[in-house]
């Protein structure tokens, strides 16, 4: 199974006429399997933007994004919710987690979906991510570093063979986020995850198999990485 990512002359423009934000420019992207791969821009760079568009939460103006060969913007509602479900994980800034249930529950709200005991999935894979003496906690009882962690587990419990994530060391102190990047790398070379993470962080490129680097909207540049560093020598 190629869980390579083709972008061809994808844009997307928010709105019309003279007012009309054109966030993605006719970007050409092509993504292997297994690969890391940052997204690097400013704010209003249209990195986040081409993140949900690859992870059919949006849809493109034009062009398209084929995942194994399926073109995204063919699917029809319930195509793209079982894409979402069984191929892609989302890990955000926010951690979004429901703060009545406990990082046990957070992770089996989403294991329910796909399988019959997410109960067990999901405290295994809290465990995965270092989670296995906190996972009855709530979230108000746990770091920012661990409510991050439960989010990662939510969206690793189905197992995606991609991992989209939007800004995740945004909300985390320095040591915390490379913690998490960290986590994010050695998942990746485990599990031969394809992972797009987007950040404006110049610094967490140094990590990456691969570096492209958005402006307005278009591909400023980009750059594979034949030795990337270790998330734990990141500095920023």
């Amino acid at each position: 199974m190629d869980m390579s990512i083709t972008l061809s002359q994808l844009s997307k423009t928010y709105g019309e006429g003279s007012t009309a934000v054109h966030a993605l420019r006719s970007v050409d992207l092509e993504i292997s399997q297994g690969q890391f791969t940052v997204i690097l821009g400013p704010s209003g760079s249209g990195k986040t933007t081409l993140l949900n568009i690859v992870g059919s939460i949006d849809d493109a103006t034009s062009g398209s994004v084929k995942v194994e060969g399926h073109d995204l913007g063919a699917l029809n509602t319930d195509e793209r919710v079982r894409f979402r479900r069984s191929t892609v994980g989302l890990v955000f800034q926010f951690f979004n987690l429901l703060p009545s249930l406990t990082a046990t529950e957070n992770v089996e709200l989403v294991a329910n979906l796909t399988m019959q005991d997410g109960t067990a999935r999901a405290r295994e894979v809290l465990e995965q991510v270092g989670l296995g003496d906190r996972m009855d906690h709530f979230p108000a009882q746990l770091s920012g570093g661990e409510q991050q962690r439960v989010a990662v587990a939510r969206a690793l419990v189905k197992q995606p063979p991609i991992l989209l994530c939007d800004e995740p060391t945004g909300e985390l102190d320095f040591e915390t986020g490379r913690m998490i990047l960290a986590l994010l790398r050695r998942l990746n070379e485990e599990s031969n995850q394809t992972v797009l993470l987007v950040t404006h962080n110049a610094a967490i490129g140094a990590m990456a198999d691969r570096v492209v680097q958005l402006r307005s909207g278009e591909i400023a540049s980009d750059e594979s990485r034949e030795w990337p560093v270790r998330a734990e020598e990141l500095m920023w």
